[in-house]
């Protein structure tokens, strides 16, 4: 951990103390340990559920809305203790708020102000300034947090991987479904033999028939555009300079801010970016599927090149990767009627013999064996899975049986940050993953198939497919921030 500023150091002979020197040394030697609670005389926790401010993680929260709010609940359950918090709807409401922690607009000057103060950041902004809030934290020795997608583009990715082998620091993607039953359960699955010889990956998100369903944000008719939204009075509270980030500036539109941006290429990364992480994660690192050779646009609704489509079917071709994993398709759909049929063989009976199709969630994934015995059914982010048809659970009994994991998503990377585990999503798993998304997400917003070659990292034979790798052009004051 970081170590805390007295604001009255006076030599580089007089570091300032750490907050554990301080509770073991100075307090103890002046008062004597039997006049503190136990909590802090003992150094740990208490019946009551207090914890010592040595056993902490101060942390700063970048974005404080939406994901960022839940983060925080999180963080508060782990033990993490917040320091400051940055939003860019803070601008001219910054200095203290409620909670009387400091706030600030712009990362940058919150970073700079409480270098000394903080372990760790938490991120959870828009996806195009992920990356330089990300980099900025490493360069400082803070352990990081990020939401998915773990960056907007497949360079960013590739700079991340390369600053988590640079910048010893905990690093993890936030794809809550990774620290989770379901997650154990899938790595025993495979282990058995169960989850083995997939040649085909369904992968669905299915919009809900209510119109308040997060996900119609990507299709109503009124937030259809031909040309990029035009310039709005930016509001007071909003410090829309830093909201664009590293990239040119945008003219401010409400439909940019603060959620429509998702379904807008040039910040955000649609439904593969906003769910991807959560579907395609357990297959992706536990049958080690890599990078894809060839992407297929099967069919597009609504397409242009300023939003992603309303409803999308793509599929992702993996070559065959050594025993018990030969080549596999993903096929991606989202939007109305994305749910695959399942075919009458994997149906149930019922007590009249009937048989019946499985119902589906409203987003999940079917891993087809290539026996054709049975298929592997999973929900999504913490979901278990189970076998189709359901009488072959009991096969498998003892495989499908898993135990939880002692911490939750963010739990595990505040137990990371002490030193007492590892992160289940480091930068290490979340990049190549990534990557693979945004090579779809290309593929869709080009709408026409595209070849990979995993080697080069690069698309075959297509200039402006792997210029996209890049993303989008850097504005001068950023630039810094990509380098490693």
């Amino acid at each position: 951990m970081q170590t805390t500023s007295t604001g009255n150091d006076t030599s580089e002979s007089s570091p300032s103390l750490s907050r554990r020197h301080f509770l073991r040394g100075g307090v103890g030697s002046a008062i004597g340990f039997t006049f503190l609670p136990s909590y802090l005389a003992l150094g740990k926790e208490d019946s009551e559920g207090n914890i010592p401010p040595s056993k902490r993680i101060h942390y700063a929260a970048i974005g404080t809305g939406g994901r960022g709010a839940n983060n925080a609940q999180t963080a508060a359950k782990a033990g993490a203790m917040l320091i400051a918090s940055c939003d860019v709807e803070y601008k001219g409401l910054e200095t203290h708020g409620p909670d009387k922690k400091p706030r600030y607009s712009d990362f940058r000057i919150m970073l700079d102000k409480h270098e000394r103060d903080i372990d760790a950041v938490v991120i959870s902004t828009p996806d195009h300034t992920h990356y330089v809030a990300t980099i900025d934290a490493m360069r400082r020795g803070k352990h990081v947090y990020v939401e998915k997608p773990l960056t907007h583009s497949f360079a960013e990715s590739e700079l991340l991987l390369r600053a988590s082998e640079k910048y010893p620091v905990v690093n993890q993607m936030g794809n809550q479904g990774h620290t989770s039953t379901g997650a154990s359960q899938f790595q025993q699955l495979v282990k058995a033999g169960v989850i083995s010889d997939i040649v085909r990956i369904d992968t669905f998100v299915e919009l809900a028939p209510d119109p308040n369903d997060r996900f119609h944000l990507y299709r109503a008719e009124q937030y259809r555009l031909k040309n990029l939204p035009t310039a709005e009075p930016i509001p007071d509270n909003l410090n829309w300079d830093a909201w664009c980030g590293p990239r040119e500036p945008l003219a401010y539109n409400k439909l940019y801010h603060p959620r429509i941006w998702r379904g807008f290429y040039s910040v955000g990364s649609g439904l593969l970016g906003d769910m991807g992480a959560h579907l395609i994660d357990f297959a992706h690192e536990w049958l080690h599927l890599g990078f894809p050779t060839r992407i297929e646009v099967i069919e597009q609704t609504n397409y242009n090149t300023i939003q992603f489509p309303t409803d999308c079917h793509i599929c992702m071709k993996f070559p065959a990767r050594g025993e018990n994993h030969p080549a596999c398709d993903i096929y991606w759909k989202d939007g109305a009627n994305a749910k695959p049929a399942i075919p009458e063989q994997y149906w149930d009976k019922s007590d009249n013999d009937e048989p019946g199709m499985p119902k589906l969630p409203q987003f999940g994934t079917l891993l087809h064996r290539k026996q054709g015995d049975y298929l592997i059914e999973r929900g999504s982010h913490t979901a278990a899975s189970r076998l189709l048809p359901r009488a072959k659970m009991s096969d498998f009994r003892d495989s499908l049986k898993t135990s939880a994991p002692p911490h939750d998503h963010m739990g595990n990377f505040i137990q990371s940050c002490l030193g007492n585990t590892t992160c289940s999503s480091p930068f290490s798993k979340a990049a190549p993953l990534t990557q693979v998304l945004v090579l779809a997400t290309i593929a869709q917003r080009l709408n026409r198939a595209l070849d990979f070659d995993a080697a080069t990292k690069r698309f075959v034979n297509d200039n402006e497919a792997n210029a996209l790798l890049e993303g989008s052009p850097v504005h001068d004051g950023w630039k810094d921030y990509y380098t490693i």
